[in-house]
């Protein structure tokens, strides 16, 4: 079983701002965030996460015992010179050429079409090796950011990446992805068994 998991709330999710590589670290309620999901993932039999703070400090609170592997695939998005910025201050019609064209790529970043194709690559990996815990009883933890995991549901529902744009993922939630006799099997998506769930963002 792939269980994804995205960070706890962070200082740029709690300010409202449009967060990509940017470091931002875990508030106080981030980090309950985390803590509230030790019990509910502590059969992981291995831990992967993104190289970005926020990713890491979460992984090692729901963790503690199992170091973490970063995988530079699981990092989020890219968004160049817009990274930072508060949501209602990126123009319209650059939220137009985002929804309407996954090949765009805003100045200095990363397209959702790069995006897919780097976490589908990680999602077939871990799928084709059942010592990783895929295929097998055991579960492999990633804990990473909105986009990747939004990406790894759409390539396990067999959909383009487009369908990022209709789907929402709170801080701190859980989603499973098992094997079926098809292939990949989405069990559970944007769970969230923690006990503050700040606004979406």
């Amino acid at each position: 079983m792939l269980v994804l998991v995205r960070h706890g709330q962070s200082e740029g999710n709690a300010a409202g701002l449009l967060l990509g590589r940017l470091e931002s670290p875990l508030t106080a309620a981030g980090r309950q965030q985390a803590a509230a999901l030790v019990s509910e993932l502590s059969g992981a039999d291995r831990v992967i996460t993104s190289p970005l703070g926020r990713a890491r400090e979460t992984a090692a609170i729901v963790a503690p015992h199992r170091p973490a592997q970063v995988d530079e695939r699981w990092v989020e998005v890219d968004y160049g010179v817009y990274d930072g910025t508060p949501l209602g201050q990126v123009p319209h019609e650059v939220w137009r050429q985002w929804q309407s064209d996954r090949d765009f790529r805003p100045p200095g970043g990363e397209s959702l079409g790069e995006l897919g194709r780097r976490v589908r690559e990680a999602c077939e990996e871990l799928f084709a090796d059942p010592a990783a815990g895929a295929r097998s009883a055991a579960d492999v933890m990633v804990v990473s950011h909105v986009s990747p995991i939004k990406a790894a549901v759409a390539w396990a529902l067999g959909a383009g990446d487009e369908l990022a744009w209709r789907l929402h993922l709170s801080t701190a939630s859980v989603t499973r992805i098992g094997w079926g006799a098809n292939g990949p099997l989405l069990h559970r998506y944007n769970w969230t068994p923690h006990l503050i769930e700040p606004p979406p963002r």
